[in-house]
């Protein structure tokens, strides 16, 4: 069976298997699915990046260390919060803020990396 992403029909884990290089790196594919599902599990993001659940763990732990996520707890489930205005970690591209590089990638008719700049609010029942 194959697995249907927002990118098309490939075999799970494909990138696992691609010979060679890729232009994204892990970082890069796991900012990627965080922006675009910021309520995605950790295991889901592996299934769309194309690497293993513990390589994302240690992404994430990485991404949140270098202050470009922040990890939000609600009930059983982390929700990301990314910080778009913070620059890359290239010297080619210290002029660019990661939110430039995710809105990129972002499908269009999806939020920009810059709505999740500032987590939602939830609403307390019984106010108003």
């Amino acid at each position: 069976m194959r697995h249907i992403s927002r990118l098309g029909p490939r075999p799970p884990g494909y990138l696992l298997f691609v010979p060679g290089w890729t232009f994204l790196t892990s970082h890069t594919r796991v900012l990627i699915c965080l922006a675009q599902t910021p309520g995605i599990t950790l295991r889901e993001v592996a299934a769309e990046a194309g690497i293993t659940e513990r390589a994302v763990h240690r992404v994430v732990s990485e991404l949140e260390e270098a202050g470009y996520l922040t990890r939000h707890r609600l009930g059983h489930r982390n929700f990301y919060e990314l910080h778009p205005e913070v620059p890359l970690r290239d010297p080619l591209l210290d002029d660019r803020k990661v939110g430039d590089l995710i809105a990129t990638f972002v499908s269009p008719g999806r939020p920009a990396a810059e709505e999740f700049a500032e987590p939602a609010e939830a609403e307390v029942p019984g106010s108003a």
